[in-house]
């Protein structure tokens, strides 16, 4: 059954950018920041319906909260989660990264794992599957929040369909990348194979001096063969030449 929440959405294709689905993260700046699951989501700008429909969940988050959080008031200013990925960024009017360009840019998170599918909708387990720089849906939903005066809307992050693969994000690299012949590094070295002999070491002449000897490969030698000892059929001796019977 649809969710018929008017501050619920599910995305269309986008991409995800600082993925922490399986393990919850708290940012390192910030002591005071709580652990959460959370991934930044890049919405192209191509995708208008999926645009206009999260426009719409905002407002429906802004009503909501003139009547909950606002004391019935509509504040003047309203901080909302969405920002621009072509502009300036709000923490800091830094650009946003490259793969941000011709992308709305917005961070979801939850106190609570979300669920994470494939495209056929079985739980994706193996956790290097989700990493920064997949393309997948995202549900999210939107609140009011009034914090230490500040009000604004922000953005639970609710369950993941990874679509598919993409260029990793943050450096992440795969193993043909680092290992590979392209990745110019030297050969890996040859190892002697069993049954393989190396070759004699060549010392190099030097001058004034007689050239070194050449040494010869160490054959084995096999012990010689001992002819059993003979003993006299009479006496039971060892016959050591003499004759028998005496």
């Amino acid at each position: 059954m649809a969710n018929q929440n008017p501050q619920h959405v599910v995305t269309g294709k986008v991409r995800l950018s600082y993925a922490h689905l399986f393990k919850p993260y708290a940012n390192p700046n910030n002591p005071n920041s709580e652990p959460k699951y959370s991934a930044t989501i890049l919405l192209p700008k191509s995708d208008t319906a999926t645009k206009q429909r999260l426009d719409a969940a905002i407002r429906a988050a802004v009503e909501a909260g003139v009547s909950t959080k606002w004391n019935g008031v509509r504040p003047p200013q309203i901080a909302v989660p969405i920002h621009d990925g072509d502009g300036p960024r709000p923490s800091d009017g830094m650009p946003f990264g490259a793969e941000c360009k011709g992308h709305w840019v917005f961070t979801a998170s939850s106190r609570q794992a979300p669920e994470i599918v494939d495209a056929g909708l079985n739980p994706i387990i193996n956790q290097s599957e989700v990493y920064s720089g997949i393309y997948a849906r995202v549900s999210v939903a939107f609140f009011p929040y009034n914090n230490s005066g500040k009000k604004g809307i922000g953005c639970g992050l609710g369950n993941v369909q990874k679509l598919e693969d993409g260029e990793p994000l943050g450096g992440r690299t795969s193993a043909s990348d680092d290992f590979g012949a392209a990745a110019g590094l030297p050969a890996a070295p040859a190892y002697p194979q069993p049954g393989y002999q190396q070759p004699a070491h060549a010392y190099p002449a030097q001058p004034g001096y007689p050239p070194p000897p050449a040494f010869a490969p160490i054959v084995p030698q096999q012990p010689a063969h001992q002819q059993p000892a003979q003993v006299d059929p009479i006496t039971g001796r060892p016959l050591l030449g003499g004759v028998m019977g005496l």
